[in-house]
Protein backbone atom coordinates (compact mmCIF):
# COMPACT_ATOMS: atom_id res chain seq x y z
CA UNK A 1 0.00 0.00 0.00
CA UNK A 2 1.60 3.00 -0.97
CA UNK A 3 1.25 6.74 1.20
CA UNK A 4 -0.24 10.00 -0.30
CA UNK A 5 2.64 12.35 -1.29
CA UNK A 6 1.66 15.90 -0.12
CA UNK A 7 2.66 19.09 -2.74
CA UNK A 8 3.23 22.43 -1.93
CA UNK A 9 -0.17 24.80 -3.30
CA UNK A 10 2.19 27.54 -3.96
CA UNK A 11 5.59 27.82 -5.49
CA UNK A 12 8.44 28.12 -2.81
CA UNK A 13 9.30 32.18 -3.19
CA UNK A 14 12.90 32.86 -4.64
CA UNK A 15 13.85 35.86 -2.88
CA UNK A 16 15.93 35.52 0.10
CA UNK A 17 14.53 34.80 3.95
CA UNK A 18 13.24 37.52 6.16
CA UNK A 19 14.44 36.72 9.69
CA UNK A 20 13.35 39.57 12.20
CA UNK A 21 14.80 38.99 15.65
CA UNK A 22 13.77 41.03 18.23
CA UNK A 23 15.90 43.54 20.20
CA UNK A 24 16.38 41.29 23.21
CA UNK A 25 17.97 38.25 21.04
CA UNK A 26 21.00 40.64 20.40
CA UNK A 27 21.35 42.93 23.07
CA UNK A 28 21.34 39.65 26.31
CA UNK A 29 24.37 37.72 24.44
CA UNK A 30 26.15 41.01 23.82
CA UNK A 31 25.66 42.05 27.37
CA UNK A 32 26.54 38.99 28.79
CA UNK A 33 29.99 38.44 26.46
CA UNK A 34 30.59 41.89 27.60
CA UNK A 35 30.31 40.53 31.16
CA UNK A 36 32.42 37.44 30.93
CA UNK A 37 34.91 39.27 28.72
CA UNK A 38 35.24 41.73 32.01
CA UNK A 39 35.58 39.05 34.56
CA UNK A 40 38.17 37.45 32.47
CA UNK A 41 40.32 40.51 32.14
CA UNK A 42 39.77 41.52 35.84
CA UNK A 43 39.33 38.07 38.23
CA UNK A 44 39.61 40.04 41.43
CA UNK A 45 36.34 41.16 40.97
CA UNK A 46 34.99 37.19 40.77
CA UNK A 47 35.12 35.97 44.25
CA UNK A 48 34.55 32.41 44.86
CA UNK A 49 31.70 31.18 46.86
CA UNK A 50 32.40 29.79 49.87
CA UNK A 51 31.24 26.33 50.78
CA UNK A 52 30.78 23.52 52.63
CA UNK A 53 34.57 21.98 52.49
CA UNK A 54 32.59 18.39 52.84
CA UNK A 55 30.85 18.71 49.39
CA UNK A 56 34.75 18.96 48.05
CA UNK A 57 35.99 16.33 50.25
CA UNK A 58 32.14 14.25 48.36
CA UNK A 59 33.81 15.02 44.86
CA UNK A 60 36.95 13.83 45.71
CA UNK A 61 35.88 10.69 46.64
CA UNK A 62 33.30 10.33 44.01
CA UNK A 63 36.44 10.91 41.20
CA UNK A 64 38.72 8.05 43.45
CA UNK A 65 36.42 5.73 43.14
CA UNK A 66 35.95 6.44 39.41
CA UNK A 67 39.40 6.61 38.29
CA UNK A 68 40.01 3.30 40.71
CA UNK A 69 37.06 1.30 39.16
CA UNK A 70 37.94 2.13 35.61
CA UNK A 71 39.70 -0.28 33.48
Amino acid sequence: MSAPTHTRPHPAPAGGVDVRLPWWAIALPAIIFAVLLLLILNPVDAHAATGDPAVGQLLDRIQQAVLHTAP
